[in-house]
């Protein structure tokens, strides 16, 4: 009977035994698993940060893999060659003939007579004159070398109280070595050619004999930015009031710890400008873009949110690398993401045959309503989806959906920020190449003279004539020139005043 009862007594023991590591082995278990899925939710994203390039996110092509831009590139390659039949390169048959037009006679500064003697056949002499010769131009640039005005200031004592007075320059002769020309040279080849200041000493002396000191070229920098400070300010008020604006920025490096700061842009349809400002913010935003007015193109930032929506256009480029973005999650959200490419790419065929005035606005409108309601269903449907990006993304689109239509109802109004995105690619291109800026000067410099460029360029006027007039103008004090347009009313008033 002890036996038996010592029997159940350790069977029981085991059993409990047993239980307790079941209910460990249990937890491990489930500790293992939310470990697993905690993993594979990591791969997933470390897989997708992988394959971001400029196809699926805000990314320049710049930053693209090896890989990627030769993917790019076969793709671009497979499109052209469904939608356009095969062509040689070069000059295709039937273009416009592009050719130098030769120089007035009045402006020809030598002419030479090129008379031949003799028959190139006979040998026979030859007389007489062609009353119409072939031209030949030859286009020469002058040997350069500065020109030295020199003033030499008198000092007279006086007989009456023995002061000794010495003579002033005239009003308009600058107080350092350098006039205004010199001045705008230094600022067109850093700020528009964006060349190092040694450089700049190599270049001015190699093309015009002219030796400067390091300083003096950073000298010359500042005051060609004090010259186009007044337009500048103009400029920036006048986009505040434009009807139609687009918007974009990026990175700058500031400051000795290359600090990050903000390049802004906004583009209207004559005038450009530039700041850097220290946050991505919406109050940057509103400094640069001033009060709610017109209609403003930009992309999803929410920086941007304080606009109303229905006087905004969202970038449709940016919502096309979204859903590329979506389309490569698998599953549920690869076919919400191919759905939405297939529409997107629908609409953009429409929009183009309105572009091209192969379709009427009120044609085009009647086809988008039945697809902006297809959008917003797909769009509905991502929000329910199990992967956390694609909710994420579609729900913040969804925010904004009122302003992705603007372009359909309105004529002006594009349906991407590629204006705003092509004018800020300069500020990248220069912060590349510079690394940023040493002070708050420097960046004062860098938004002058991108402001300045882009706009003259807009307008097809002269950069170099433009930097020239403003130093002049600070000078002598005179009204500086100005980057509105001719036909803008402020800018009429301004110089009937």
């Amino acid at each position: 009977m002890v036996a038996c009862v010592t029997q159940r007594d350790w069977r029981d023991d085991r059993i409990d035994e047993l239980e307790q590591q079941l209910k460990v082995a249990l937890a491990q278990n489930a500790t293992l698993a939310q470990q697993l899925k905690g993993a594979l939710e990591r791969i997933a994203e470390l897989e997708e940060r992988l394959g971001t390039s400029s196809r699926n996110s805000s990314k320049p092509p710049s930053s693209d893999s090896l890989k990627q831009q030769a993917d790019r590139k076969k793709k671009a390659a497979e499109i052209t060659k469904r939608s356009s039949r095969k062509r040689k390169p070069g000059g295709q048959t039937g273009h416009q003939k592009f050719s130098r037009q030769l120089v007035p006679a009045a402006e020809v500064d030598h002419h030479h007579d090129c008379i031949p003697e003799s028959c190139e056949r006979c040998s026979a002499k030859l007389r007489g004159r062609d009353p119409e010769p072939q031209l030949h131009q030859v286009i020469t640039l002058p040997p350069i070398r500065p020109v030295v005005d020199q003033w030499a200031l008198h000092a007279l004592e006086c007989v009456v109280c023995e002061h000794v007075t010495r003579g002033r320059l005239p009003q308009g002769v600058p107080s350092g070595a350098f006039g205004p020309n010199v001045v705008a040279v230094v600022t067109l080849l850093i700020g528009v050619c964006r060349l190092g200041k040694r450089v700049v000493q190599q270049v001015l002396f190699d093309l015009f004999g002219l030796e400067m000191s390091l300083g003096a070229v950073i000298g010359c920098q500042q005051l060609g930015s004090e010259a186009l400070e007044a337009p500048v300010a103009e400029a920036r008020n006048f986009v505040r009031h434009a009807m139609v604006k687009h918007s974009d920025e990026t990175s700058w490096r500031q400051g000795a710890d290359r600090a990050k700061v903000w390049l802004w842009t906004v583009v209207t349809a004559s005038v450009t400008v530039f700041a850097i400002q220290r946050e991505r913010s919406t109050e940057a935003a509103k400094t640069l873009l001033g009060k709610l007015g017109g209609v403003l193109v930009s992309d999803r930032y929410s920086a941007y949110s304080f606009w109303r929506p229905w006087m905004r256009q969202v970038c449709w480029s940016h919502l096309i690398r979204d859903f590329v973005a979506i389309a490569e999650r698998g599953g549920t959200s690869t076919r919400i993401g191919d759905a939405l490419l297939e529409e997107a790419k629908r609409l953009f065929g429409w929009w183009h045959r309105v572009r091209d005035g192969d379709l009427s606005r009120e044609r085009f409108q009647t086809y988008v309503r039945p697809l902006r309601k297809r959008v917003h269903a797909l769009l509905t449907q991502g929000q329910a989806c199990k992967q956390p990006k694609t909710v994420r993304t579609c729900t913040k689109i969804l925010r904004l959906f009122d302003a992705l239509w603007l372009f359909v109802d309105r004529a002006g109004i594009e349906p991407t920020n590629n204006t705003a995105e092509r004018a800020v690619r300069h500020g990248v291109l220069w912060r590349k190449i510079s690394g940023g800026t040493h002070s708050e000067q420097g960046s004062r410099f860098v938004e002058r003279v991108l402001t300045v460029v882009a706009t003259l360029r807009r307008q097809n006027r002269n950069i170099l004539a433009f930097i020239l007039a403003a130093c002049e103008a600070r000078l002598t004090g005179a009204r500086p020139p100005s980057l509105l347009p001719e036909s803008t009313p402020a800018r009429k008033f301004a110089r009937a005043a």
